[in-house]
């Protein structure tokens, strides 16, 4: 390939051209969401990002297995070893078993990603259903000397560790400064240190989800999941493991650790990590309460929306940002993408009409190349984009006969926006919607229709008519030789 794959590593901090280890198969590992509320735009961006990645790899002819887990037990409420099960808390509160809090929020999240185009992994294993693993891995570590017992918990030492390895090295962090920034807890006095994290909790009397094991009847830490499942269906080395900045630290750099002391090795080869989506410059988050789920969106039920949005104009809204850049939502970004939607469809419907000349100046092979790049190039989604709407130009002046393109140029054409647009990128036309607003998009093709009629008649006062009516209405009409388009403004 004359412009190989590059990815940014994490743990480098500078793009590296991928490699796989064992080509043609790549084992791709990205952390799924902790299945206790609906899903919000964040959970988006993160599927989204390892969506396009798992369709680039296997567009580029890689046999990917690509690993996406579900977090349904240990991820504690404050995200470290202290407080409620996440699960268990929303169980207790609405008076549920955990398993049908679980559910519940699965499908719905799963019916999310459906709605969003998001492809399904090729395994989708659960923390629940790899206890047995967990707990190997556990006594691997206390084997190994890194961790300890204290009370019926297991915790990792990240004291003993640091004196032979590095913990920080992925997000830069060192042992000192974590300590003299953090402050001792109540509930932590069973540590030696505050940098300890739980490879094993001893359950409360209160704590509903329990497995029995040699230390207590208790429950996994969280990072423990992720070293545990990756391993098990991705063996020793991993290519790609990654998911939400926010998980950088501490959860993948507790997973290295994990890793080396229990397995010998880190196991990863490239860490990938894509960034926050912002509201008024403030990071989204379920914990910050300022987070719009995905139902909200697409329902348009949300105080700062102005109006519903189709999943695919909020797949279009995150490809419009490099994976790795801050996001930041506003109703403006959201109506330019789905603006930009239409306009990106429509093209590909004009271009599937369109006949080819005998000659022409189009050489869609340069677009071509330049969508290579771009996505090769840290899967600059965004510059890829971009490089379609030019496209779309070009493909709106062949249709007006303004120039031309032969039948080679034309065929190459159509591979490009089926691979880029549908295949990598994965959006596909939004469906006409159903009831009144179907019922309006019909009158609107009558009325054009008869509008067009008078044109061809030469009435052309009804047809201005017609069309200024419309206008005030904020409907665009752009005439065509073959007929006309619409859109509303």
């Amino acid at each position: 390939m004359n412009n190989p794959l590059q990815i940014y590593n994490s743990m480098s901090r500078k793009k590296e051209v991928f490699e796989p280890a064992n080509p043609p198969f790549v084992g791709l590992y990205a952390c799924g969401p902790t299945v206790y509320g609906d899903a919000h735009l964040g959970h988006a961006r993160q599927a989204i990002t390892f969506d396009v990645l798992f369709r680039y790899l296997s567009h580029l002819g890689y046999k990917v297995r690509y690993v996406r887990n579900i977090t349904d037990v240990g991820h504690l409420e404050n995200d470290a070893d202290e407080g409620e099960d996440k699960i268990a808390k929303k169980a207790r509160l609405e008076q549920l078993e955990p398993m049908e809090v679980v559910q519940h929020y699965m499908n719905d999240y799963h019916r999310n990603m459906r709605d969003l185009g998001v492809l399904p992994p090729s395994i989708e294993p659960r923390a629940t259903g790899h206890i047995i693993e967990q707990q190997d891995l556990v006594q691997r570590i206390m084997d190994a000397g890194y961790a300890y017992e204290s009370n019926g918990s297991v915790y990792f030492d990240v004291e003993k560790y640091s004196k032979k390895y590095t913990y920080g090295k992925l997000s830069g962090r060192k042992t000192d400064d974590l300590l003299s920034n953090t402050r001792d807890l109540e509930g932590q006095s069973e540590k030696r240190s505050p940098l300890d994290f739980a490879l094993w909790k001893k359950a409360g009397p209160e704590h509903i989800m329990r497995w029995p094991s040699q230390w207590s009847d208790g429950f996994p830490g969280w990072h423990l999941e992720c070293s545990a499942m990756s391993t098990r269906y991705l063996g020793d080395t991993i290519d790609i493991h990654g998911g939400g900045m926010d998980l950088l630290f501490p959860h993948h750099e507790c997973e290295i650790a994990q890793n080396v002391a229990g397995y010998g090795s880190e196991h990863v080869r490239y860490w990938m990590h894509n960034n926050m989506i912002t509201i008024n410059g403030q990071k989204m988050g379920r914990s910050l309460g300022n987070f719009i789920t995905l139902d909200q969106l697409f329902a348009g039920e949300h105080e700062l929306l102005e109006k519903a949005f189709h999943p695919m104009t909020i797949r279009l809204f995150i490809l419009q940002a490099h994976y790795r850049s801050t996001l930041d939502f506003s109703n403006e970004a959201l109506l330019a993408s789905e603006k930009g939607l239409a306009r990106l469809m429509d093209a590909v419907e004009v271009l599937n009409k369109i006949a080819p000349d005998t000659y022409g100046s189009v050489k869609a092979s340069e677009l071509l190349e330049k969508c290579q790049a771009a996505m090769n190039d840290d899967m600059n989604t965004p510059l890829v984009v971009s490089y379609l709407f030019d496209g779309v130009r070009t493909i709106n002046s062949i249709h007006e006969k303004r120039i031309g393109i032969d039948r080679e140029n034309l065929e190459l054409m159509k591979k490009i926006y089926d691979d880029f647009v549908f295949s990598v990128l994965g959006l596909a036309r939004p469906q006409k919607q159903s009831g009144g607003d179907a019922l309006a998009n019909d009158l609107i093709d009558s009325v054009l229709t008869v509008r067009m009629g008078a044109k061809e008649r030469k009435e052309w006062t009804t047809a201005d008519e017609i069309r200024d009516a419309l206008q005030k209405l904020g409907i665009t009409i752009k005439d065509r030789k073959d007929g006309f388009e619409w859109e509303i403004d």
